[in-house]
C-alpha cells in the first residue's frame, strides 16, 4: 500500500507542477481554478493508468519472464523524463507543459483544462502497466491515484498563488526520484 501511495504521489507531480503554474499566473478566481485543476487532473490521472493497466494485462502473458525489467525500464524512463524537464531550461511547447499553463492568452476553459490534463497524464498510462506487477487492486489503485492527484492539484493552485513558480521544478524532481526508486525496487527486491 505504501508503494501504491508513493506511485500516486509521484505520478501527481506533473499535475501539481502545472497547478502551481496556474495559481501563480491566474491569481483571480483561485478557488474555481483549484477545483477545475483538481477535477480535471484527478480524473485524467486516474483514467490513464487504467488504460495502461488494461493494455498491459493483455500482453503480460507474452512477456511474463521479463515483465519486472520492462516495468523498471518504463519507470526509469518516466523518472528520467521528469528529472530532465525539472532541470531543463528548454521552452519548446511540446515538451514544456508548464508553458501551456502559464500563457496569459489562453483562457482557462474546459478545452484548455482538458489539454493540460491529457498532457500531464500521458506518462501515467505507461506507469499503469506496472500495476500488473504489484499485488494491488488496479481499479482501486487508479481511484487512489485520481484522488491523490486531485488533492495535490487543488492545493498546488493555492501554493502557486502564494509562492509563484518556485516549487514547480522541485515537484518534478521529487516525482522523478520516487519513480526511480519504485522502478529499481521492482528488479532489486
Amino acid at each position: 500500500m505504501l508503494e501504491l501511495l508513493l506511485l500516486a504521489i509521484a505520478l501527481s507531480m506533473d499535475a501539481f507542477a502545472v497547478s502551481i503554474g496556474l495559481g501563480a499566473k491566474h491569481r483571480h478566481h483561485t478557488a474555481k481554478i483549484a477545483v477545475m485543476a483538481g477535477v480535471y487532473f484527478g480524473v485524467f490521472q486516474g483514467l490513464m493508468p487504467l488504460i495502461g493497466y488494461l493494455g498491459g494485462r493483455t500482453i503480460l502473458g507474452f512477456i511474463a519472464n521479463f515483465a519486472s525489467y520492462i516495468a523498471c525500464v518504463i519507470l526509469l524512463g518516466l523518472s528520467g523524463k521528469m528529472l530532465y524537464e525539472a532541470f531543463s531550461d528548454d521552452d519548446e511547447p511540446d515538451t514544456d507543459k508548464l508553458n501551456l499553463a502559464n500563457q496569459t492568452e489562453l483562457p482557462l476553459n474546459h478545452k484548455t483544462m482538458t489539454t493540460l490534463a491529457i498532457a500531464t497524464s500521458i506518462d501515467a498510462m505507461a506507469a499503469g502497466f506496472t500495476l500488473n506487477l504489484m499485488s494491488v487492486n488496479a481499479y482501486l489503485s487508479c481511484v487512489i491515484i485520481a484522488v491523490v492527484t486531485g488533492v495535490f492539484s487543488f492545493v498546488g493552485v493555492f501554493l502557486g498563488k502564494k509562492s509563484g513558480t518556485y516549487l514547480k521544478s522541485k515537484a518534478e524532481i521529487f516525482g522523478g526520484l520516487v519513480l526511480m526508486g519504485i522502478g529499481l525496487k521492482m528488479v532489486l527486491v
